[in-house]
C-alpha cells in the first residue's frame, strides 16, 4: 500500500481508537451507560473512517460556502467538516445497503439518547450494535489492510447465562417508564419501516446464539467460540446451523401496555379506594351510562 497522507493516517488512528474505546465501554461489567457510550463513540469512529476515505481520494469532507466552489465554511477558525449523516450520503450516494440503514438507525438514535440515560435499551439493540462494529471492521480492513483490523485486540465478551433472563425481565419493566417511550417508539418505528431483507441482513443486525461447543478431537477444541459467517456457497452446512437456531430462537411477541395493570388488578385497587365492592360489571354499566 502506498504511503498515506498525514491527515488520512491521523483519521484512521482516530477511527480505530474510538472503536476500541466503544467496545471497552460496552463490554465493561456493571456499566449502565453501555449502549449510549458505545453509540456515541462508534459515531465518532465511523465519521473519522469516512473522512479518511474521502481525504485519500482527495475529496475534502468540508462544507462549502453557499455560491462558492472553492471557499469553505469555518467554525472558530477550523473547517466545518461533514458530520456522519452527510458522510453517509456522500459515501453511499443512491445505494441503500443494509449497512447504510444500520448507520442511519444509530445516527437518529444518538440524537435521541445523547441527553438521556437509557440502559434498558441494551438488549433491544444488541444485534444492531454488533452489526455496526462488524461493518466498521470490514470496511476498515478492506480499505486500509488487515493490519488495521481490530479483531486482534477485541476478545469476545463473557456472558452470564444464568442471570440473562432476570436481566431481560428487568429491562422490559424499566422500558415501560414514561421517559423511555419516545425512544422505544422510534426504535420500533424504524425497524418496522425496513424490508424483511434488510432486517434479516447481518449488515443491519447480527443475531447471536451461544451454543455449547463439544470438542471430541484436539483440533476441534482449539477455539472455545467460533463466529460462523453465512456462506451461500455451502447450502447444506448452512441448513445445519439454521436447524440449530430454529430450536433455540426465542419468540418475541409484541405486548400492548407493557408494564400496565391487568383488568382484575385495576378492579381490586378501585374497590380498595372506594371502600366497597367493585367489579367489571360496574365498569361496563358506568360506560353504558355515558
Amino acid at each position: 500500500m502506498p504511503r498515506l497522507p498525514i491527515e488520512v493516517v491521523a483519521n484512521v488512528k482516530k477511527a480505530r481508537e474510538a472503536a476500541i474505546l466503544a467496545v471497552e465501554i460496552y463490554n465493561r461489567p456493571a456499566t449502565s451507560f453501555r449502549s449510549a457510550g458505545y453509540i456515541v463513540l462508534m459515531n465518532v469512529a465511523w465519521t473519522a473512517l469516512f473522512h479518511s476515505l474521502f481525504l485519500r481520494k482527495r475529496i475534502k469532507p468540508y462544507y462549502r460556502k453557499k455560491g462558492s466552489s472553492r471557499r469553505y465554511e469555518r467554525i472558530e477558525g477550523d473547517y466545518k467538516t461533514w458530520e456522519l449523516s452527510e458522510c453517509v450520503k456522500q459515501f453511499y450516494k443512491d445505494q441503500q445497503p443494509a449497512a447504510r440503514k444500520n448507520l442511519e438507525f444509530f445516527i437518529s438514535l444518538r440524537n435521541k439518547i445523547e441527553h438521556r440515560f437509557l440502559p434498558e435499551l441494551d438488549i433491544e439493540i444488541f444485534g444492531e450494535c454488533q452489526a455496526m462494529l462488524m461493518n466498521f471492521e470490514a470496511l476498515l480492513a478492506s480499505e486500509f489492510g488487515s493490519k488495521q483490523a481490530l479483531i486482534g485486540g477485541l476478545p469476545y465478551a463473557l456472558q452470564f447465562s444464568k442471570t440473562l433472563a432476570p436481566a431481560q425481565t428487568a429491562a422490559m419493566r424499566g422500558a415501560a417508564k414514561q421517559h423511555l417511550q419516545s425512544v422505544r417508539k422510534f426504535v420500533a418505528t424504524f425497524k418496522s419501516s425496513l424490508s424483511d431483507d434488510v432486517q434479516s441482513d447481518a449488515s443491519y443486525s447480527v443475531k447471536v446464539f451461544l451454543v455449547p461447543k463439544v470438542g471430541v478431537h484436539a483440533k476441534s477444541s482449539d477455539l472455545a467460540i467460533e463466529f460462523v459467517k453465512y456462506d451461500p456457497s455451502k447450502p447444506e452446512e448452512m441448513k445445519q446451523y439454521e436447524r440449530v437456531i430454529a430450536l433455540i430462537k426465542p419468540k418475541q411477541v409484541s405486548v400492548a401496555n407493557l408494564g400496565g395493570l391487568k383488568a382484575s388488578q385495576v378492579v381490586a385497587q378501585v374497590s380498595t379506594r372506594l371502600g366497597r365492592k367493585f367489579s367489571l360489571k360496574c365498569t361496563r354499566e358506568m360506560l353504558e351510562a355515558f
